[in-house]
């Protein structure tokens, strides 16, 4: 049964779509089966793998309000063991006629449940704030990963982000763990990027990934080429860094 990851950040442009398609791409490079789940309407992530939205008849829009199953929008990317179920804008107003449905904040869990046997793991890549489809991202989850950017405010939203999560953990979903945070935009020259990673590192001790995401334009360029950084600049610094996050995903996950 697949290991469902929700990666989430209430702060904007801290690298969680870029983090959710690298990490789901050298998780399917080390052989295991990977299904990542767009839930954010902004579709970053569907876009960043050189989908054509306005090609797609079924899309999570119509999972999150019930008319069509996960099974029938998923997408195989280029890639091996890597299946997209992507997204258009369409969800946000998906989410507005959520609002009023029974069972709201457990649409998610249940669209995963049905295909959870046919991956090893299924990442959430979910809005950046506290909505709707954020709390669905926690609930059909075992683990949540938080992505930090190592600049000015990096901690601003985070405690409200864990008092989330502990509410979801009392009345929804008790198996929720953080697995982990992770340090993007990462820049050791820069003692700014150093004094931020050492304050993460204070406030969330070993729950930080030692591997760091740093800022590499290979990691920018990659998604208007339509692909993961490794299939675009396989050698680059970013490159190797997400491969390096996957394996110690893969250890913490398998503990």
């Amino acid at each position: 049964m697949a290991k469902v990851i929700c990666i989430t950040n209430q702060k904007g442009g801290v690298g969680k779509t870029t983090t959710s398609v690298n990490l789901a791409y050298f998780l399917a490079k080390d052989k295991f089966r990977v299904l990542l789940v767009d839930v954010d309407p902004q579709g970053n992530a569907s876009s960043g793998l050189g989908l054509d939205k306005n090609a797609l008849e079924a899309t999570m829009t119509e999972v999150m309000i019930g008319v069509s199953s996960l099974g029938d929008v998923i997408q195989h990317t280029t890639f091996k063991n890597f299946d997209l179920a992507p997204t258009t804008p369409q969800l946000a107003n998906a989410e507005v006629e959520m609002a009023g449905m029974n069972g709201k904040f457990g649409m998610l869990k249940k669209a995963v449940a049905t295909v959870q046997d046919d991956y090893d793991y299924i990442i959430i890549d979910s809005p950046p704030s506290l909505s709707l489809l954020t709390v669905n991202g926690m609930i059909a989850a075992d683990y949540l990963i938080l992505p930090v950017q190592t600049e000015f405010y990096a901690l601003e939203g985070v405690a409200q982000l864990l008092e989330s999560m502990a509410m979801v953990r009392k009345a929804m979903n008790p198996q929720l763990k953080l697995l982990g945070v992770v340090a993007t935009m990462y820049d050791k020259r820069t003692s700014l990027s150093v004094e931020v990673l050492a304050e993460v590192e204070r406030y969330f001790k070993d729950k930080v990934f030692e591997t760091t995401i740093p800022r590499n334009v290979r990691v920018a360029e990659a998604p208007s080429h339509g692909v993961p950084v490794g299939a675009y600049d396989k050698f680059s610094k970013g490159a190797k860094a997400y491969k390096d996050l996957a394996r110690e995903v893969e250890e913490r996950t398998a503990e």
